[in-house]
């Protein structure tokens, strides 16, 4: 026999609160509600479409959304906090958290918080600090990659040819 469910609003979550500094320098809380289904599908439509054509797929042979539609995707994913965001924030600030509230809308609440926390999409955040500083530094396989090859040796050994232990006859530790 089958449990008993339990009412979703029990762990689902209404909407979606982020910290984001405005033009004046003050940080607020924005909340970013819970999309209406009717939004949600529409923002559903527009990412899977994206999705495909990134990853080479054909377009569709019949438009998926009107223009007005495209338009609205960041008004979609931000429902009633569209308008102040956009008015109290700068455009970068207003891009990252619509896009952070499209990837809560579309997949779940840790996609959402990878991308808050690196701007980068979801699953290209491996790198730390460390390691972007170190590719920044000109000693990543990019950097090898683009610089000029040293020239073989020209010592006039054989490469082939076992060396020698200290004592000059071959004795000892053979070197490896």
């Amino acid at each position: 026999m089958a449990g008993t469910f339990e009412a979703l609003d029990d762990f689902l979550s209404d909407g979606l609160t982020l910290p984001v500094t405005g033009q004046d320098g003050v940080t607020r809380e924005y909340h970013i509600p819970d999309p209406s289904a009717d939004a949600g599908i529409k923002i559903e439509r527009i990412t899977s479409l994206a999705a495909r054509l990134a990853a080479g797929g054909a377009a569709p042979e019949k438009q998926v959304l009107d223009d007005n539609e495209e338009l609205d995707l960041y008004r979609l994913c931000l429902g009633d906090a569209y308008d102040r965001l956009k008015t109290e924030t700068s455009w970068s600030m207003f891009k990252h958290v619509a896009l952070t509230a499209m990837f809560w809308i579309t997949t779940d609440e840790d996609t959402a918080l990878e991308y808050w926390r690196t701007g980068e999409a979801p699953g290209k955040a491996g790198r730390n600090r460390a390691e972007r500083r170190q590719m920044s530094r000109g000693s990543s396989a990019k950097a090898a990659a683009n610089g000029t090859p040293s020239p073989a040796s020209t010592s006039g050994t054989r490469a082939a040819s076992q060396r020698r232990s200290k004592g000059g006859r071959g004795r000892g530790r053979p070197q490896i």
